[in-house]
């Protein structure tokens, strides 16, 4: 059994799921309205969490999963989680229980062990679409390769399964009815005004704007506090959140530059496309602050951390005109 499921690439794993899940329902919204409605960028900074080997200490979206449950909710769309399963055969059996159904499922599982992509990176918050079994083989769609792919129930079963930090324990998703009539220009207004109190933030937490601030300071600090060697682990391991890890923070600017510029059509507010523009440009400054941090990692480059820090400073600044603006713009609606 095979749904008549459209396999679209995507940028992203969730947003392309989820937006993959929406045109099956008879909803075609693009990867960035996705994104959009579902908030889902975002500036986190864990300062108690070690950046040796831990790649999951800086993150430039929301909370995996949360893309899909924002943007569902100001979409007005039923859905249903299954959040955890403590047995492997009962989490099979309810995705064979929803095929059966007609119904596609969203999957959470491990990178490593998907047999068909190269990456071997141990990141347990993966999202692929299962939409068919045949005997003892599974029908994927995982929009972060060009076509569908092939998986055995074993193999299915150890992703869903995978070990280590964030274990998915066989989370799934899916839409429980086929919505009708998307109130689309309500959630663009919702997804915008979330994503600016989010990366605005508060006095006391470290994050969106601030927590880029305070990334700033450890930069200017991390010589004389780790020394030569860890200093340059601590760029790598940010470096691999920028550029390497899911779609990094200059991925999620231009992502989101894409859904400003198309909502400005669809809420008939042409001043969107400026804001567009500039979150673009910001994303540029994201993508050279990656290639310095590279350069400098690789002893090719001449610039101190101090200049480092001063190129994030001007990014931070940058965001919090932005997002300040950005509010009052969309502040009427």
């Amino acid at each position: 059994m095979k749904l008549n499921f459209e396999h679209r690439a995507a940028a992203h794993c969730e947003t392309g799921v989820v937006s993959n899940l929406l045109n099956f329902y008879g909803h075609q919204l693009s990867e960035p309205l996705v994104f959009g409605t579902g908030a889902g960028l975002y500036f986190v900074n864990m300062p108690f969490v070690s950046f040796k080997g831990n790649m999951m200490k800086f993150s430039f979206r929301t909370l995996p999963g949360n893309v899909f449950k924002q943007a569902m909710k100001n979409l007005k769309i039923k859905v249903k989680m299954k959040k955890r399963f403590f047995n492997e055969e009962k989490a099979m059996k309810a995705v064979d229980a929803l095929l059966e159904q007609g119904i596609p499922t969203g999957n959470v599982v491990g990178l490593y062990f998907l047999p068909y992509t190269p990456l071997r990176i141990h990141f347990n918050a993966h999202h692929l679409c299962v939409i068919g079994k045949e005997g003892n083989e599974y029908t994927v769609s995982d929009p972060t390769v060009p076509t569908l792919q092939k998986l055995t129930s074993q193999n299915l079963k150890r992703v869903r399964f995978s070990q280590g930090m964030l274990k998915p324990r066989g989370k799934m998703y899916w839409i429980k009815e086929k919505p009708e009539e998307l109130p689309i220009e309500a959630a663009i207004i919702k997804g915008i005004k979330t994503t600016c109190r989010k990366m605005l933030g508060t006095m006391l937490l470290p994050l969106g704007v601030r927590g880029i601030v305070l990334l700033s300071k450890q930069i200017r600090k991390l010589e004389k506090k780790y020394g030569e060697q860890d200093a340059l682990l601590f760029l790598a391991t940010l470096l691999q959140a920028m550029e390497e890890f899911g779609t990094g923070g200059a991925g999620f600017r231009f992502l989101y530059s894409a859904f400003l510029l198309e909502a400005a059509g669809m809420i008939h507010k042409p001043k969107l496309k400026e804001f567009a523009a500039e979150m673009n440009n910001i994303g540029d400054q994201w993508r050279y602050f990656a290639l310095e941090c590279g350069r400098k990692f690789k002893s090719r480059s001449k610039e101190s951390y101090n200049e480092l820090t001063d190129r994030l400073l001007d990014i931070s600044n940058k965001e919090k005109a932005f997002f300040a603006a950005l509010k009052k713009e969309i502040g009427n609606y």
